[in-house]
């Protein structure tokens, strides 16, 4: 008697291959640069909460706003006494608000890489046509536009003010060229600390801690020791103190080399030549976190 294979397919079964459409893709392929923009402008969007939940929009835009809303009362202020110049320079703004730059930079870098650090998405990027480099780029420029968008807006709130209000047309222009430039250098500066430190944890929360424990605990050490070395009369000192904290290192070139009155102790603030080794120092700091990320995201896309 014949014993019937476990496995064999049974007698009058029919086995049919059927087409149900699937198809290869024969589109148009946009490669690295397409991938690379759709990320920076996805990170950007990001940063301020668009294309996301309501509560993810809430701290960024409400940051914006508390940045925007003391250009604006200083500019009722100009326009209502017909001031002769606004009361605050647009190099000193940034400085000012910095613990609301801070906070904002430690709450979307984390934002921007944890989450895929996380969810280990990372590696699924490196599987289509974008490298390790175009990955940290476009992280690094969104962060950096995001930034730059934030303390920009306020001087752009006071230029348009101090225009309305008729004060000399060079001078605001001068002015407000100058808050750019150290606003551009600032978010640089930040962004790349910030997502340096951001990529090291996963943890979203972590991040924000270490974000803000490095760039507050960093400027008031800092502002510590430059107010001790000026009751003790080492006021040569002073200068070179400020290299070791990212806002009195924008503070530094902005008044050695943009004109602007320096919040260090006495208001003296570096020397041109001292104001060399700022600007080295400061560079010298966004390319080395633009290093350091690359390294990291090679060992994480493996």
């Amino acid at each position: 008697m014949a014993v019937e294979h476990p496995l064999a397919p049974a007698q009058g079964d029919q086995t049919r291959i059927h087409n149900i459409g699937y198809r290869s893709y024969d589109g148009p392929r946009l490669g690295r640069s397409y991938a690379r923009r759709s990320l920076y402008s996805q990170s950007l969007r990001g940063a301020y909460g668009l294309g996301r939940s309501v509560k993810s929009k809430v701290l960024p835009m409400l940051l914006f706003v508390v940045m925007c809303v003391p250009a604006a009362i200083m500019v009722a202020v100009a326009v209502a006494t017909k001031a002769k110049d606004l009361p605050l320079d647009y190099t000193r703004y940034a400085i000012v608000m910095q613990a609301v730059i801070s906070l904002y930079v430690a709450s979307q870098a984390p934002q921007s890489v944890s989450r895929d650090l996380r969810f280990k998405t990372v590696p699924l990027y490196f599987s289509r046509p974008i490298e390790t480099a175009d990955y940290v780029r476009a992280k690094f420029a969104a962060l950096a536009s995001a930034m730059f968008i934030l303390t920009a807006a306020p001087l752009l709130v006071l230029y348009v003010g101090a225009l309305l209000a008729k004060l000399d047309f060079s001078e605001q222009t001068e002015g407000f060229a100058q808050g750019l430039v150290s606003v551009a250098l600032l978010s640089l500066l930040f962004a790349g600390i910030g997502l340096v430190i951001a990529s090291v944890t996963p943890r979203r929360g972590f991040g924000i801690a270490a974000v803000i424990a490095v760039l507050t605990i960093s400027y008031g050490a800092v502002s510590t020791l430059q107010a001790i070395a000026d009751a003790q009369g080492s006021t040569d000192a002073t200068p070179w103190i400020g290299l070791f904290s990212p806002i009195t290192l924008i503070d530094g070139v902005q008044s050695a080399f943009l004109g602007a009155t320096s919040a260090f102790p006495g208001g003296i603030g570096p020397s041109q030549s001292e104001g060399v080794v700022y600007v080295i120092v400061a560079l010298g700091l966004v390319a080395a976190s633009y290093g350091l990320l690359m390294r990291r995201y090679r060992k994480v896309g493996l």
